[in-house]
């Protein structure tokens, strides 16, 4: 199996910057595509921002030029790098990865446990 595990959310104040981590670990064979989704209150979970293992990258049109997503292939692990945060960045931010595990050819999608991300003054 494949375990993510997230880092770096919490409080911030309007207008502020955070740095989420996510981490892949486990009976990794082969770890394609990484990303980010999030679900503020009240709302579906949606797609932000996913990165190939090439570097190509996919923004969702509410976080272009704000956020920035980034990877180490060596670590397995992808980063968001979030600046000019509002209140309505507030969500739980979960990471996946599409990856195939050395006990199972399949390719499946992992999630991470989710990072809180509160923006407020």
């Amino acid at each position: 199996q494949v375990q993510l595990v997230e880092s770096g959310g919490g409080l911030v104040q309007p207008g502020g910057s955070l740095r989420l981590s996510c981490a892949a670990s486990g009976s990794i064979f082969n770890i394609y595509d990484m990303g980010w989704y999030r679900q503020a209150p009240g709302k579906q979970r949606e797609a932000v921002v996913l990165i190939t293992k090439s570097g190509g990258t996919n923004y969702a049109d509410s976080v272009k030029g704000r956020f920035t997503i980034s990877r180490d292939n060596a670590k397995n692990t992808v980063y968001l790098q979030m600046n000019s945060l509002n209140p309505e960045a507030t969500a739980v931010f979960y990471c996946y990865a599409a990856a195939t595990a050395r006990d199972s050819p399949s390719l499946n999608i992992y999630w991470g446990q989710g990072t809180q991300v509160t923006v407020s003054s």
